[in-house]
């Protein structure tokens, strides 16, 4: 017996608390009748004050077995996941990350299937092309997904990649849209990657200038509703155009940078993670040294989105927004 397409126009959005995850629904809240139902999904509901009007908001969990329910009942078209751990804390559990990012992404696919949910929107990373010397000066969507082991973020965005490819394969009947950002920087990010800039000076590889490209988070959502509201597949990468050197990241804040060699920053870091002083280890040191340089390319050729900003923009736009009054 074959089973009828689900012709639902819902949107759910999973880890609709999260920093993107609210801007996405607020974004999606703002087309109106252009999108149907939308339902906010997260491990904690909003306080009464912060919901906003027409968005339902559901507590639950992407690796609850009952998702598929969920999915059935708020009529889901295009579930929108969002879902990760982007700050793990000091003492990050992997395996618990593991459960999370790869495996309940496994259980949200799992339960579109069940509820014939027919369009998919991941927010992936540029950390799943990996840090590696041989990485190509600018990274297009068709180069290798790698991301490092030793990373947990980048292992698992690669993981889920790998998990989708085979899902494209498997279920096509599940069009997917895959958008790999560069560094989101908005208004109020705050992460790993922005406390680099706090510092009194800025840190760097001898022989590395370890370009950063930025997005706007405005433009990452703006890029997902228009993919929601066209249906959209393919994978794309999110960056901004242009790139920002550690040199240059320095000059705009003012502050001296200070290229330190690689090994004598490997043997630091190696120990204080000894002395539990920091959380992160000698590996961090390719975070830094290769960083992947996304092409935005085929964003705008074929995906037909064009940042709004570009990567020197979104961080300048950052600073100001932080009172930097450089």
């Amino acid at each position: 017996m074959t089973t009828s397409p689900n012709t639902h126009s819902g949107v759910l959005i999973t880890g609709a608390g999260g920093y993107l995850g609210r801007l996405t629904v607020a974004a999606l809240a703002s087309q109106g009748a252009r999108i149907g139902r939308i339902t906010a999904l997260d491990l904690r509901l909003p306080e009464p004050g912060q919901r906003l009007p027409g968005v339902e908001y559901l507590q639950g969990d992407i690796r609850d077995p009952g998702l598929a329910a969920i999915l059935r009942q708020q009529e889901v078209g295009t579930l929108v996941h969002l879902a990760a751990v982007v700050n793990p804390g000091p003492k990050p559990d992997r395996a618990f990350l593991h459960a999370v990012e790869v495996e309940g992404t496994r259980n949200v696919l799992e339960s579109c299937l069940a509820a014939r949910v027919r369009h998919f929107v991941y927010t992936s990373s540029g950390a799943a092309y990996g840090y590696y010397p041989d990485n190509p000066a600018w990274i297009d969507e068709t180069d290798a997904i790698r991301g490092n082991v030793e990373f947990a973020y980048a292992d698992h965005k690669r993981q889920v990649e790998e998990m989708l490819a085979q899902w494209r394969d498997r279920h096509p009947e599940l069009r997917q849209l895959i958008l790999r950002p560069g560094t989101i920087l908005g208004a109020t990010a705050n992460n790993q990657i922005t406390a680099l800039f706090d510092k009194k000076f800025v840190l760097g590889v001898a022989g590395s200038d370890s370009p950063f490209v930025f997005i706007w988070d405005q433009d990452v959502v703006s890029a997902i509703v228009k993919g929601v509201l066209e249906k959209s597949e393919g994978i794309y990468n999110l960056a901004g155009d242009g790139a920002l050197t550690m040199p240059q990241i320095a000059a705009i804040l003012g502050k001296p940078y200070l290229p330190l060699p690689a090994w004598l920053l490997k043997a630091a870091l190696w120990i204080l993670a000894r002395l539990r002083l920091t959380q992160y280890g000698p590996e961090q040191v390719n975070f830094l040294r290769y960083r992947p340089v996304l092409s935005n390319r085929r964003l705008k050729e074929e995906f037909g989105y064009i940042p709004q900003k570009t990567s020197r923009e979104v961080f300048e736009f950052f600073l100001r927004q932080r009172g930097h009054a450089g």
